[in-house]
């Protein structure tokens, strides 16, 4: 049933589908049957096309619960739920030339609810700046989809496309954020060092590692509508995005600190500059390496709970294990050479701008 949701948007003849529809549960009828050996559930449900090209449509679909948690849709009236539409043959005519499959329930309402709270509260508390910083969380997730989503699609290397993409996010968040001056550009030209750093070993991890790339159900089903896509390299690129953002975090923090203290005392040498920008990264790179550690174990966390009942040496070998692991560690390298690298910018950016206007 996955599968239907997502072909339309990665299946190279894409034109043979139409858009999905939204539709609502109006009455269902269930009977206990038997599938291939094993006992399951048949749903008939009545369903009303709400949105789309045949809204007003009502059709009876079958929806079988197998018992399988991750796959079964179990369905109430009252549902609203996401709908394929797929042609019987080329041409479409009419209703009767389709047929409707149930992909999932609708949940975008709680997603659109949760990005209200998240805007407001953003708003609240950053003012201004928390404005200007959801207009770059906008303007990065267009980058990913606008460009790095194409550009891969289109036989462009993941690596690359995650490189370019992740520059231009750090370009445009920073200064939209901070401004455009010597603290920003400190912080950009830091973090943008440290995600090639990322991306280095990254590349270098998955060889060494022989990291397939396969590490869930999805990259198996883009694999199979996308044999040509490199499944190594998009690795590299999930890593390299998955660390920009603890970047930037902390290239700012510490341009942040080497420009105040500067402000404090002008006269302080480049030497001592970067001194205290080092003794705040060494606040910063134990919570912000633990809170991409921890990232990374919620996301993993039925992998966690796995290793219980497992030798702990298989469970360590595994290809999903060993991927999760080197992106945490990856990231966190990268957030560790973050810290020197934006100092020693910052600070020789810092002594440049004094020397402008003292001459």
């Amino acid at each position: 049933m996955f599968c239907y949701s997502l072909t339309p948007v990665l299946a190279q003849d894409s034109e043979k589908f139409l858009p999905s529809a939204t539709g609502i549960v109006r009455n269902v009828v269930s009977q206990n049957v038997e599938e291939n050996g094993v006992e399951a559930v048949k749903q008939t449900v009545e369903l009303e096309i709400l949105s789309g090209q045949f809204k007003g449509e009502v059709r009876e679909v079958e929806n079988v619960i197998s018992g399988n948690p991750y796959y079964d849709i179990n369905l109430k009236k009252g549902a609203k739920v996401v709908v394929h539409v797929e042609p019987q043959d080329e041409f479409v005519v009419s209703a009767d030339d389709v047929d409707f499959f149930i992909t999932d329930v609708k949940r975008e309402g709680t997603l659109w609810l949760l990005a209200g709270i998240f805007s407001l509260f953003i708003i609240l508390i950053g003012r201004l700046k928390g404005v200007r910083a959801l207009v770059s969380i906008v303007l990065t997730v267009m980058l990913i989809f606008a460009l790095m989503m194409p550009l891969v699609l289109h036989g462009v290397s993941p690596i690359f496309s995650a490189l370019l993409v992740g520059i231009l996010s750090t370009v445009l968040t920073i200064y939209l954020v901070a401004g455009i001056n010597y603290k920003s550009t400190s912080a950009v030209l830091g973090t943008v060092s440290s995600l090639l750093i990322a991306g280095i070993l990254a590349m270098a991890a998955i060889k060494m590692a022989h990291l397939t790339g396969f590490v869930s159900e999805d990259n198996m089903f883009l694999h199979s509508v996308r044999p040509d896509l490199n499944m190594q390299g998009i690795l590299a690129a999930a890593i390299i995005l998955s660390a920009l953002g603890a970047l930037m975090d902390v290239g700012v923090s510490i341009a942040s600190t080497i420009n105040e203290v500067y402000l404090t005392d002008p006269k302080l040498t480049v030497r001592q500059l970067f001194a205290s920008g080092m003794n705040v990264g060494r606040d910063i790179i134990g919570t912000m390496s633990n809170t991409l550690i921890l990232v990374y174990l919620g996301a993993s966390l039925p992998l966690v709970l796995l290793s219980s009942s497992i030798d702990i040496q298989k469970f360590f070998n595994l290809n999903q294990v060993a991927t999760e692991i080197s992106s945490a560690l990856i990231g966190s390298i990268a957030i560790l050479a973050c810290v020197p690298v934006t100092a020693f910018i910052s600070a020789n950016l810092v002594a440049r701008k004094r020397n402008i206007y003292n001459s």
